[in-house]
């Protein structure tokens, strides 16, 4: 009897330290206002109805809220204005060792070019109509024709445009060489002017770009599992695992409360290790999760939570966070 009573006072210590380790009492993290990021600037919406990855967005488009095209400078400085902080844009090599910000591995979709994106110059994809394609109803009008002449960006352009802003770079294929040569892209900045870029996307790219540049933070698909199993494994005691160090972390809402320490530990550890955080929408099951767009979940985040969101729909999320945050 004795020694059961001992054990058990043991197990109830160890689980109340575990559980002390991870509360949030322990963190002297202030009260903030999420760090939002908005998906390819301010962008259309579209019907996400059994969306495949070949599927033409462009073609489904929802009637529009605003002006604005994916992945334009225009749409770019709409987000910011609105109160964005960091960016999504994707990026597509092109034959002219130039990277193109553009979605879509074709232009069929979007615009009246034809073929493989990177199967053009940057000058060429210049002389496109980006807005070509999108239409509302089924392709008997198409409010954008005609208005995105000429607005798809270099990546250049767009550091150019906004010195000092963070961006999130997505690679849009699991080729190691596109990785290399965005390492060497990258690698003619200096430090400070890297330390304002993520860049996330396949396994090999990834792989490249961390190994030609180690102070690049970087998300693949491999380094985000294998920092969630090892966290969830070993995080109870504080450690962070070598996959979650400097990088980014794309977490679904309902996926996040169960990791160690969440919130202010968890995004105390991680900033520890120089990771930035963003927030999802729910996971459920069916693939990754999309941004957090639904503004009914904006009240699902933590009171004074001061991590970071990802969002499709700034404009309809963004009114809701100022008032719910602002105080």
């Amino acid at each position: 009897m004795r020694k059961r009573t001992i054990f058990f006072t043991c197990v109830t210590v160890a689980l109340g330290g575990i559980w002390l380790n991870n509360s949030s009492l322990l963190s002297s993290r202030p009260a903030g206002f999420p760090a939002v990021l908005a998906h390819r600037g301010l962008a259309q919406d579209f019907d996400r109805t059994d969306l495949g990855s070949d599927t033409c967005t462009a073609s489904r488009m929802l009637p529009p809220r605003h002006a604005h095209l994916e992945n334009t400078i225009a749409s770019m400085e709409a987000a910011f204005a609105l109160g964005a902080d960091a960016l999504e844009l994707d990026v597509q090599p092109t034959t002219d060792g130039k990277f193109a910000v553009f979605h879509d591995w074709t232009l069929d979709c979007r615009t009246e070019g034809k073929g493989e994106t990177r199967g053009h110059s940057m000058t060429e994809l210049k002389t496109l109509d980006i807005g070509y394609g999108y239409t509302a109803d089924g392709g008997k009008t198409y409010p954008f024709r005609g208005k995105g002449i000429g607005m798809m960006p270099s990546l250049d352009e767009v550091l150019s445009h906004f010195p000092a802003r963070r961006f999130n770079i997505n690679v849009k294929s699991n080729d190691p060489h596109e990785g290399e040569a965005l390492a060497n892209w990258l690698a003619k900045l200096t430090p400070a002017e890297r330390g304002y870029l993520s860049v996330y996307g396949g396994d090999k790219p990834i792989a490249a770009v961390k190994a030609a540049l180690p102070d690049m933070h970087t998300l693949s698909r491999a380094s985000l599992t294998q920092c969630i199993a090892r966290y969830a494994a070993l995080g109870w005691s504080g450690y962070v695992p070598d996959a979650c160090r400097q990088g980014i972390l794309l977490i679904p809402i309902n996926v996040a409360k169960w990791m160690w320490g969440w919130p202010d530990r968890f995004l105390d550890r991680m900033q520890d290790v120089d990771t930035r955080v963003y927030l999802l929408g729910p996971y459920s099951g069916g693939g990754f999760s999309q941004g957090l767009d639904d503004p009914q979940l904006i009240n699902q985040l933590p009171d004074g939570y001061s991590g970071g969101i990802s969002t499709d729909a700034l404009d309809r999320v963004m009114p809701v966070i100022k008032q719910r945050f602002a105080s």
